[in-house]
């Protein structure tokens, strides 16, 4: 089903606050069939809950992967300017270039996973506000970029991830964490593109002025988004968040994908259930992050690339359990008894 086009960040919030919850039959259809399946119970582990997870989340059991989506989202930021990165802005359309090329990270482990990359540019010759300095967006850019990635969901994917690209997004993402859980600049802040030393130490303080700067208006999750984000990461909120509407389960990337996820976090309780977290990148801030959130990565590859390249190697260890739960005999068919035989 397509969405409605959101108008204001009240109507955003609205929507958060009225998720669907989970699939009470598609779960205990799930839980029911684990059990029978011709292996001690919990010998697989945590395939086992991924499994799970996919049919309560899908609202559909037996659950299905032969639809899954990567999404990436690009923009471009104004705290640039500061010198926070290593790289220039323009890398990132460059990237973009890269893409839709299919010279990539991304590209390759989607054909390897079988998954259907697009790739979303966000105004890329129109970088956010300087968030030093003043509200990376409006209320009508922010929205704006909600719905680009609100609208590029359908109920038709049986898994997304989701990812980015834009040079300065991890700055955006140190800030939102900072913003949402407290400590220091220094706490949340780490290389990005490869800073280090003074430059790093220069990339925190710029992170902690800008969220000392909005600390008073950033009055919920929403308004961190837009005070301190950008569109990228905007749009990969309002793609989670249509992701739990259309009964999509999502697969986060890195640190940046998750700071977009955070803001929707403490919006509404259990707002992040569809969501489970494909790996911890080497960023320091993101393993603070997914604890924060609750979120277990499945992946510990020290990755720190982002443009959805954790999220796709994970779409592996899904596929395994969904391969697992819907492909192997019950003890009944396969004529083995089990332990209550």
């Amino acid at each position: 089903m397509s969405l409605p086009i959101l108008d204001s960040i009240n109507d955003i919030r609205g929507v958060i606050e009225n998720l669907p919850g989970p699939d009470a039959s598609a779960e205990a259809a799930a839980n029911e069939r684990e059990p029978q399946l011709t292996k001690p119970a919990g010998s697989l582990g945590r395939l086992e809950q991924i499994a799970t997870w996919l049919a309560t989340w899908q609202r559909s059991h037996p659950p299905a992967l032969g639809t899954v989506a990567v999404h990436v989202f690009a923009g471009n930021h104004g705290v640039t300017k500061q010198g926070v990165s290593a790289f220039p802005s323009e890398v990132t359309a460059q990237m973009v270039g890269n893409f839709q090329a299919g010279g990539a990270a991304i590209n390759q482990l989607c054909k390897a996973q079988g998954a259907a990359l697009q790739v979303f540019p966000l105004e890329l010759d129109n970088p956010t506000a300087d968030f030093s300095e003043s509200p990376a967006m409006n209320e009508g850019e922010f929205v704006t970029a909600f719905n680009v990635g609100w609208n590029s969901v359908h109920s038709n994917m049986d898994l997304l991830c989701v990812g980015e690209m834009g040079i300065g997004n991890t700055t955006a993402a140190a800030a939102i964490a900072h913003a949402l859980f407290g400590g220091t600049g220094e706490d949340w802040a780490g290389p990005g593109t490869g800073v280090s030393g003074e430059a790093l130490s220069h990339k925190a303080s710029v992170i902690s002025a800008a969220v000392e700067t909005h600390q008073g208006a950033m009055t919920d999750g929403l308004e961190i988004l837009r005070h301190v984000g950008g569109r990228e990461l905007a749009a990969m909120a309002g793609a989670i968040v249509a992701a739990r509407i259309q009964g999509v389960p999502v697969v986060l990337d890195g640190y940046v994908a998750t700071a977009a996820a955070g803001p929707i976090a403490v919006c509404a309780e259990g707002a992040l259930d569809h969501c489970i977290a494909g790996h911890v990148s080497k960023e320091p801030g993101h393993r603070r992050l997914l604890e924060k959130l609750g979120l277990d990565p499945l992946l510990d590859l020290d990755m720190r690339l982002g443009e959805a390249s954790g999220a796709a190697v994970a779409i592996g260890i899904i596929r395994a359990a969904h391969a697992c739960h819907t492909g192997m005999a019950t003890f009944a068919e396969a004529g083995v008894a089990d332990k209550d035989a």
